[in-house]
């Protein structure tokens, strides 16, 4: 490792993160500029020095800061950074649109850094487009801050879904062959996880946004649909891909980058831990395939078995094409926990026939992507944890002496892997009702609560608006359910084992 990386990454991690902060502060503040807009690049500028002066103070103090328990400071880190960073990271938004306030623009930096994309700026053209930038660049930021810390944190803990792997408790010290590496000092695990991971993951969102300008797209709007495609964020400034230029060419290439949030072995230089027979059988992949055939299948079909008195309108092969693409791309948008709706989606709600279909896409949130990506929800690697564990209980009901094949692995993955996985669905299950039970005190009602609570905890922003049949808007929010959205928020991309593991000293591990 080089001398100076070693140093830097020695220094307590949130003071590594207001630096990097105020460094990202600086890419807004050159497009204001470029455009300009010197008012705007000023709202910039002048925080993003600020802040780096007072980080060089800071690292100067801490320099020789020693922790005895360093699991637990990085997960109260983890904590405050979701919680406390986005209030650093208002300041330019602030700046930067004066007739807001505080609350709200610390609601923005949440919903960004957290990758979940909800916005309490909805009407076309509120917020100029250096803030739109700020706002995809936080989110990628934040989707590549999730990807180290849980190869470098959460992995030597087994949290953030490697408990089931492991099958072992979350906190508990890792096993098998990466536990030497998962154990070394943790300034070594971030600089190795930061090197493998920040090249691929700026490359690829490179060739995205290359590739979108090639279909036509916009070059702001095609860089903010690139990183919040790969941040699963879904942030847009043209509010979501019906107003985007790069039309069913920009979908398509949007849909082949989110398989990226489906496992974290697609994604080169990500943690290898439980990489088994390689992608061909990867459970993760597997099972998020099997949703965008069978889902998107279902909303198809649905049309003929309601259309029965109707035949005409299976003839169109038009708006039927459209319907299925329409299905397809919005079932692995929500999936993958990133909230871009396809251009043909109200095609696809009319000829499904259903009433709220929406519901649906709530249900793939909750589900959500791959364990160590940058997604939401409980995590493809749980359902098929619990899935496994099913299967092998109506084997073990019809041949009660049958004896489990597939390896060790997998037993461990159906046995304590699908048990920490069941705790884990209750704990999420405890949160969304807890959740909603704040949200309605805050004066909601209870679709609304239930919307609002799930797209929130699984880190899928735009869900809110297509959950249920009437949209709803963050705009139309009190103070008091912006609050509860935003610490649900900070739950959702933490997750609930991660707060136990905090709150229970039995499972600090260094």
């Amino acid at each position: 490792m080089p001398p100076l990386a070693e140093r830097l990454a020695r220094l307590p991690l949130w003071v590594l993160l207001i630096g990097l902060s105020a460094l990202a502060m600086y890419v807004p503040a050159a497009h204001a500029l470029a455009v300009e807009s010197h008012r705007l690049a000023r709202a910039f500028f002048y925080p993003a020095t600020l802040l780096l002066v007072v980080t060089l103070l800071l690292g100067f103090a801490t320099a020789g800061w020693r922790l005895r328990d360093a699991a637990r400071a990085d997960l109260a880190t983890l904590a405050l950074a979701y919680g406390g960073l986005p209030l650093l990271l208002a300041v330019p938004f602030r700046e930067a649109v004066p007739d807001t306030t505080w609350l709200n623009a610390w609601f923005e930096m949440v919903s960004s850094f957290t990758t979940t994309g909800a916005s309490l700026y909805e009407a076309p053209g509120r917020l100029p487009p250096t803030v739109h930038l700020w706002r995809a660049l936080v989110g990628w930021l934040g989707g590549f801050f999730v990807l180290v810390t849980a190869a470098a944190l959460l992995a030597p803990m087994n949290l953030g879904g490697y408990e089931v792997l492991a099958g072992q408790a979350a906190g508990g010290p890792p096993r098998g062959s990466e536990a030497a590496r998962l154990r070394s000092d943790r300034p070594v695990r971030l600089v190795r996880a930061t090197l493998a991971l920040l090249p691929a993951y700026a490359a690829v969102t490179g060739v995205l946004w290359v590739a979108l300008l090639i279909a036509g797209e916009g070059a702001l709007v095609a860089a903010c649909h690139a990183m919040s495609t790969l941040a699963t964020s879904g942030i847009s400034p043209v509010q979501g891909l019906q107003g985007s230029q790069a039309g069913v060419a920009g979908e398509m290439l949007i849909f082949a980058f989110l398989v990226f949030a489906l496992s974290r072995r697609t994604l080169p230089g990500a943690p290898r831990a439980g990489a088994g027979e390689g992608l061909r059988r990867d459970p993760e992949l597997r099972m998020g395939f099997l949703c965008v055939v069978i889902v998107p299948s279902v909303l198809f079909l649905w049309h003929f078995t309601g259309a029965l008195d109707d035949a005409s309108t299976g003839e169109d092969t038009a708006a039927a094409l459209g319907a299925l693409w329409g299905s397809a791309f919005t079932v692995l948008s929500f999936l993958s926990t990133t909230g871009f709706v396809s251009a043909d989606w109200a095609e696809a709600r009319v000829w499904s026939g259903l009433r709220s279909p929406g519901l649906i896409l709530l249900a793939l949130a909750l589900v959500g992507g791959g364990v160590a990506t940058t997604a939401g929800g409980v995590k493809l690697l749980r359902v098929f944890a619990l899935y496994k564990h099913g299967l092998r209980e109506m084997d073990r009901i019809v041949h009660p002496s049958s004896v489990g094949g597939e390896g060790a692995a997998m037993r461990r993955l159906r046995q304590e892997g699908a048990y920490l996985a069941w705790l884990f669905f209750m704990l999420f299950a405890v949160s969304i009702m807890l959740v909603m039970a704040a949200l309605s005190l805050a004066g909601l009602g209870f679709e609304a609560a239930l919307a609002f609570g799930i797209a929130a905890l699984s880190t899928t922003g735009p869900l809110a608006g297509v959950a249920i049949e009437a949209p709803l808007s963050y705009a139309s929010l009190g103070s008091a359910p912006k609050v509860v959205l935003a610490v649900a928020m900070v739950i959702g991309r933490l997750e609930t084992l991660a707060l136990i593991a905090l709150l229970a000293p039995a499972t600090w591990r260094s």
